[in-house]
């Protein structure tokens, strides 16, 4: 039996000589893909992978009870259990027209992240990261907010490794945080904070948390509180003001893809930022990145509702600041904040006029390096 070492480029060797993946373009064509080989055990980071050949020359991998993704993809648990780190190579078709990842890319790898972290520590694998009780009763997690700051946009082909935690809200819920790093140097290049509530998956209303739910995932947060942000001060926790209509700008009829729709079968959060982007003025596009984007969730939006996306230039009082840790991104410097922008914006149902989203986004000023 040979076991496969922890590091990547050692493993890949070694799999190759033993015939694992026969084919080297299939086996480069097979690691190509966003996650790459790790089969450390995240708790204990031994090899969890043997691989054995046979007398025909054929491989074949035994492990223990994790699945073939779990030992496919860069992710782990921190060594005390309560949170989860994962590494993400920047794909080309998730760049935008900066030649970085869109904010849209990273809202994704937020939810992956924090899917897999789930998954590590055994919740339900049905993608609602659900609870022995959870599951019984029929009930899920779903957004209530979603706060992301982006300091420095990721360029394709850069790693990004992404740590995310949860942790209690009381009986209204729960909070995930996540901090985005990248990779080749180590540098914060980005946080995220989000809120969840718990939902009846049949009759679609909110629940309390019961004592039962929270003792099957407090075990897995950590014993002090770690925020992403400091509080003091903190945007992430700003009220956002119901925009009034009508709009500065705006985009109306904005339909749901099938694509759209996740496995709760309502439109997923990700696609809110699109639309919410979508009504910004094209000028400051142009001009501007997105800094910081604030999202609250007030109602569901299935395949079939067609959306009205309004926005409108919120003041910003003299002296406020955005913190952030760099002044690069994007391949541009953001120097003076008097060339911000802030903006408020809603999300409605073209029908009834019944809000969906409201949120904030805040722009700093592209300026050639």
């Amino acid at each position: 039996m040979l076991k496969v070492p922890c590091n990547v480029t050692d493993q890949i060797h070694v799999l190759s000589q033993c015939r694992l993946l026969a084919p080297p373009t299939r086996l480069f064509s097979s690691f190509r893909r966003r996650n790459f080989a790790s089969v450390c055990s995240p708790v204990t980071k031994t090899p969890v992978v043997a691989a054995v050949v046979s007398d025909r020359g054929e491989a074949s991998v035994l492990s223990g009870s994790s699945s073939l993704a779990d030992r496919l993809r860069l992710g782990s648990l921190a060594e005390d259990g309560f949170s989860y780190k994962e590494k993400f190579i920047v794909r080309c078709y998730e760049v935008g027209i900066n030649k970085t990842a869109t904010v849209e890319t990273i809202a994704n790898l937020l939810q992956e992240v924090g899917c897999n972290h789930a998954q590590s520590v055994g919740f339900s694998t049905d993608g609602f990261a659900t609870t022995p009780t959870m599951r019984k009763l029929h009930l899920i997690w779903v957004t209530a907010r979603m706060h992301i700051e982006i300091y420095k946009y990721p360029a394709w082909s850069d790693v990004v490794e992404i740590e995310t935690w949860c942790q209690g809200e009381g009986r209204i819920g729960t909070r995930r945080d996540w901090i985005l790093k990248d990779y080749a140097n180590g540098q914060v290049i980005g946080r995220a904070t989000s809120k969840w509530v718990m939902m009846n998956q049949d009759t679609r209303r909110l629940q309390k948390v019961s004592d039962d739910v929270r003792d099957e995932y407090l075990v897995y947060c950590p014993q002090e509180l770690r925020l992403a942000f400091h509080e003091e001060n903190s945007s992430s926790l700003k009220k956002i003001p119901k925009l009034e209509d009508p709009g500065h700008y705006s985009r109306i009829g904005l339909m749901p893809r099938r694509a759209d729709l996740d496995m709760n079968q309502h439109v997923n959060n990700v696609t809110y930022i699109g639309w919410v982007l979508e009504s910004m003025p094209q000028e400051i596009i142009n001009s501007h990145e997105l800094q910081t984007i604030t999202l609250d969730y007030r109602r569901e939006c299935q395949q079939d509702d067609v959306v009205d996306s309004l926005t409108s230039v919120e003041e910003v009082e003299n002296g406020s600041k955005t913190v952030s840790e760099l002044s690069g991104t994007n391949g541009y410097i953001s120097s003076d904040k008097q060339d911000d922008r802030q903006f408020l914006h809603l999300l409605r149902l073209s029908s009834d006029g019944l809000e969906i989203n409201r949120g904030r986004t805040q722009w700093r000023k592209k300026q050639q390096r």
